[in-house]
């Protein structure tokens, strides 16, 4: 069997694969021959083809490749499976949209995937303050106070292929000296008024089967920590978002908004 594509074929080899595993066949010679983007080429894998009588599938998004091997196989009297065109057509009629018939697409697609993954590891890598050095790394920086969702967003921005690192502000701890390293317009504060902080952290409290008397949720520890992370983004000079009864996706829209009208850079 000859699997031919105008792209790597990967993908073609498997389906093929996957279709004779359903056969009894100790052995089947699968032959790919990827990146076919001339007549040329189909001509001499038509010849070798022959000479095996050999069956042919085939993923050639260009129409011109893909009408000259079906014709051409007819007349030799071979057996050529398309296996795009079929779908391009039905898609095409079902969204009303012409395809674009470029090879090797599905593969930006792959490194948009990979890209992704890279983000959201790294956002677990240098979360909550994890490893300084991610801050000198990162596409942006969140900063903040406990339960202000600098984790979740940090994931959720990860899912957009940004890479975020976050660190939590505490008034006993001084802040990582990469924070003063890199530029203000990468570093997003985030704030919340005290009083769904407190009913946020008291909510917490409780899920973990803990004391209310701690002082986590205090309003007067509270008040100290938020005056404190203000008096930092102020100093740092960076762009503050309050997200009192936001959504994630409602601050991190915000936060795409910026990096699109460049104050993010």
């Amino acid at each position: 069997m000859y699997v031919l594509s105008d792209s790597l074929g990967e993908t073609a080899e498997y389906a093929v694969r996957a279709a004779v595993s359903q056969f009894d066949y100790d052995t089947i010679d699968i032959r790919r021959i990827p990146f076919v983007d001339d007549i040329s080429t189909l001509d001499e894998v038509l010849v070798s083809a022959k000479e095996n009588e050999a069956l042919i599938v085939y993923t050639l998004v260009v129409p011109e490749l893909s009408a000259y091997l079906r014709e051409k196989s007819a007349a030799l009297g071979l057996e050529a499976i398309d296996l795009m065109t079929p779908l391009l057509e039905r898609i095409a009629r079902r969204t009303g949209q012409r395809p674009k018939h470029k090879p090797g697409l599905v593969h930006k697609l792959d490194e948009d995937y990979f890209k992704r993954v890279e983000a959201i590891e790294f956002a677990v890598k240098y979360d909550d303050g994890k490893d300084p050095r991610g801050i000198l790394r990162a596409d942006i920086v969140l900063i903040g106070v406990s339960r202000t969702s600098k984790t979740p967003l940090s994931m959720y921005l990860a899912h957009r292929r940004i890479k975020v690192a976050n660190v939590p502000l505490v008034p006993e701890v001084a802040p990582p000296k990469e924070l003063y390293q890199v530029s203000a317009n990468r570093i997003i504060g985030l704030t919340i008024h005290p009083e769904a902080l407190h009913q946020i952290r008291t909510e917490r409290l409780k899920s973990l089967g803990l004391g209310l008397s701690a002082s986590y949720a205090r309003m007067e520890r509270i008040l100290e920590e938020l005056e404190y992370a203000e008096n930092l983004m102020k100093r740092l000079g960076c762009p503050v978002i309050d997200v009192t009864n936001k959504a994630v996706e409602e601050t991190a829209s915000l936060i795409l908004q910026m990096i699109r009208g460049g104050r993010i850079r």
